[in-house]
């Protein structure tokens, strides 16, 4: 496991786009006392040898609710990294599918992980651009390898990057108006004493309603909502997370923004010790970031189209001027997803960093 976890130290070591993700977090993504999700999922780490030297890693996912859900026999593979040798790309590939096989799947996708909240899409696109905390980041030949070996396209997301203005526009304003007098919609931020007292399970449930129908997706079990609140939730800046109710005080929307984190982990290297945690700590207390990443917006089905998004960009649209923030970049949104995409019009977006869940029958 140690060869497997900081295989990305020497991989990515002059590298000045790659974000390390916390070596922490990768050795408890298979660890059943720290990943609920493992509950429903067989997982297996894989290490690529050559001369005693480690030249790849891949993880091997079952993912058993997503397939009953789906009615499916998928493999999912996840964590995936090698050096720029076909053998070793067909080698760590040709593991996961045989263990998949050896459990009665016959398709292998990825890279996915257990849940859509995990890292999930090959970048093939923008190679040049910084990459962020919450996505992948990978070589330019990485998907070269996969069409190489007879892997598709099963789904493509893009990532929009946008200027924010110094003015709310005046489409967002008319919207947000229509939401707040006939709808009856108000805009509400929460403390963390309210977040873990109540509306950090109310958050996910509604993502799990928001989310069901997109590609891949599988609700969060309770045990996998109460990490996610422990875990991350806590730690952003609420003024960034504007949670949106309806006259009966029911959650309906919510958007998840945070400063960006990019710096704090790059300097951190991945490790907290022994002085990681520093870095980590100004990034969430002191950060002077000039952007942010927009994680997600989600809104409950029966309240998509009322306004609940432009009540969101006229709450934060001031306050990221008042921060300094110049412009914003969303997480993977897919490409067919024509509605979540056209939110960002009045905007004048710009798609950046497409990446891609490949699939091939096993």
């Amino acid at each position: 496991m140690d060869d497997f976890v900081h295989f990305t130290r020497v991989h990515y070591a002059h590298c000045k786009q790659y974000v390390p993700e916390l070596e922490r977090d990768v050795r408890d993504m298979f660890n059943p006392k720290k990943n609920a999700g493992l509950e429903f999922t067989d997982i297996q780490p894989f290490v690529a040898y050559r001369d005693g030297k480690v030249v790849g890693r891949i993880a091997g996912i079952i993912n058993h609710h997503a397939n009953k859900k789906w009615n499916r026999n998928y493999v999912r593979f996840s964590l995936i990294e090698f050096i720029d040798d076909r053998e070793v790309s067909k080698g760590l590939l040709d593991a996961v599918a045989q263990w998949g096989r050896e459990k009665g799947m016959d398709r292998i996708q990825g890279p996915m992980g257990i849940t859509d909240f995990d890292k999930e899409g090959m970048l093939v696109e923008d190679f040049d651009l910084t990459g962020s905390v919450t996505a992948i980041y990978n070589y330019d030949y990485y998907p070269r390898h996969l069409e190489a070996l007879g892997f598709e396209k099963e789904a493509d997301w893009l990532q929009v990057r946008v200027d924010v203005p110094q003015e709310i526009p005046a489409k967002y304003l008319r919207v947000a108006r229509y939401a707040r007098e006939q709808v009856g919609l108000t805009v509400k931020k929460v403390t963390n004493d309210e977040i873990r007292g109540g509306y950090g399970k109310k958050i996910f449930h509604l993502l799990n309603a928001a989310y069901s129908p997109l590609f891949g997706y599988t609700e969060l079990s309770e045990g996998q909502i109460d990490d996610f609140v422990k875990q991350y939730i806590s730690l952003v800046d609420k003024q960034l997370i504007p949670l949106v109710e309806n006259g009966k005080g029911e959650l309906v929307g919510v958007a998840i923004t945070m400063m960006s984190m990019v710096e704090a982990f790059q300097r951190s290297g991945g490790r907290l010790w022994p002085t990681g945690w520093w870095h980590l700590l100004g990034g969430l207390k002191w950060n002077k970031a000039d952007h942010v990443e927009m994680l997600l917006i989600a809104v409950r089905p029966d309240y998509q189209g009322l306004g609940v998004n432009a009540l969101f960009f006229e709450d934060l649209i001031p306050i990221y001027n008042k921060y300094g923030i110049k412009w914003a970049e969303t997480g993977p949104q897919l490409e067919d997803n024509m509605r979540e995409l056209n939110q960002w019009r009045p905007l004048n977006p710009k798609t950046v960093k497409r990446r891609r869940c490949y699939t091939k029958k096993i």
